[in-house]
């Protein structure tokens, strides 16, 4: 598991990279690894499962230019969370929202955010605020080229 963590950190970087063929095999190298995981792992591994190696998988692919690749992967994720990991499922409904908005979808973008707002205001959390706020900005803009403007929306804008 441990082996699986470091190469969606690999695959992350490639992504934010735009290297897409490291990207894939990075994915692949994931997937492989999370099959062959074993007996004694370190404990702070526990959190690694195929949701959250699918939500990596689609936020690479959010990255990548490619958010109708990532709507499947993240829809399905979030659906097996239970409502009690708020903080997780309002921080991944954000790339769900975002995904819809690159893909041009504006209403189920927003339709995502609100639902994502619901889940933060149970379990407040900073990082999913700035998120939906950076979502949101994307959504107002009315515009979904801002992918190959080279627009952070995992930082804060800055001006």
């Amino acid at each position: 598991m441990v082996r699986a963590l470091l190469l969606e950190r690999v695959a992350w970087a490639s992504a934010r990279a735009r290297d897409a063929d490291a990207t894939w095999c990075a994915l692949d190298a994931v997937d492989d690894s999370y099959e062959q995981r074993g007996e004694g792992e370190p404990e702070w591994v526990y959190w690694l499962n195929r949701n959250e190696i699918d939500v990596m998988a689609g936020r690479c692919m959010i990255e990548l230019g490619r958010p109708g690749d990532a709507e499947p992967l993240l829809s399905n994720a979030i659906a097996n969370y239970p409502p009690e990991r708020a903080r997780e499922v309002a921080l991944y409904l954000t790339w769900l929202a975002e995904s819809h908005a690159l893909a041009g979808d504006l209403d189920a973008a927003r339709d995502v955010v609100q639902r994502a707002r619901r889940y933060a205001e149970t379990m407040p959390s900073a990082r999913a605020d700035l998120r939906l706020d950076a979502v949101q900005r994307l959504m107002g803009a009315g515009k979904t080229t801002f992918f190959c403007s080279g627009l952070n929306l995992h930082q804060p804008l800055t001006r």
